[in-house]
């Protein structure tokens, strides 16, 4: 990746993350997209260029995330069970990037409540829904290729795609569910995703 992709795609999750940021902290009608673009140290202008609204840029987040659990998961060892391949790439998307680092969440309780009302919206839930699409595609091409089928006629990379999504969404609403009480949103993942790989049978 070139320097120009870099720093577009740093601006991108800059922009994204200080929209959910200021979200979290105000609410979904007092934050501006012109706010996020202060917050984010860019014009306007720019945001336009990379969002067309405030809810696109809060979704784009889980789409770059799972964007790139498919690319992770395309380079994972070939002679790697699918599961733990899967499992690998998932969690390696929880480190936290340098705008987050440079602009940590607030504390546990307040951003929890945050983030609940945030996803409650309407409008957010319709992006989500749309980022969730595209990523089901992008990621059910990278489980074709490690399966050895198609995306397009076979059913089974789409069911993997579909039931990795699901079990993350999942884990996220466990998550934000705890009302700010400790929880490792990772060990959330792991557990989703092993339930999945073992057929999802019924507890002891």
């Amino acid at each position: 990746m070139g320097l120009r992709e870099q720093k577009k795609q740093a601006t991108r999750a800059a922009l994204s993350w200080s929209a959910i940021r200021l979200i979290v902290e105000r609410g979904y009608d007092r934050v501006l997209t012109e706010d996020i673009a202060n917050e984010a140290g860019v014009s306007p202008r720019t945001f336009n260029n990379y969002f067309s609204s405030k809810a696109e840029a809060v979704a784009s987040r889980h789409l770059d995330r799972c964007l790139r659990v498919a690319e992770v998961l395309r380079a994972r060892p070939a002679d790697e069970p699918l599961w733990d391949a899967i499992t690998e790439a998932v969690l390696s998307q929880f480190e936290p990037g340098p705008e987050v680092i440079e602009h940590p969440p607030l504390d546990r309780e307040a951003w929890s409540a945050g983030l609940r009302l945030m996803v409650a919206v309407p409008a957010l839930q319709a992006e989500f829904l749309r980022a969730a699409a595209s990523a089901e595609i992008a990621l059910a091409a990278a489980v074709a290729e490690r399966t050895g089928t198609d995306p397009e006629t076979d059913i089974y990379p789409k069911l993997v795609a579909s039931a990795v999504l699901s079990a993350s969404n999942v884990a996220t609403q466990q998550f934000i569910g705890r009302n700010g009480q400790p929880v490792d949103v990772k060990q959330l993942h792991i557990d989703a995703l092993r339930h999945l790989s073992t057929g999802l049978r019924p507890p002891d």
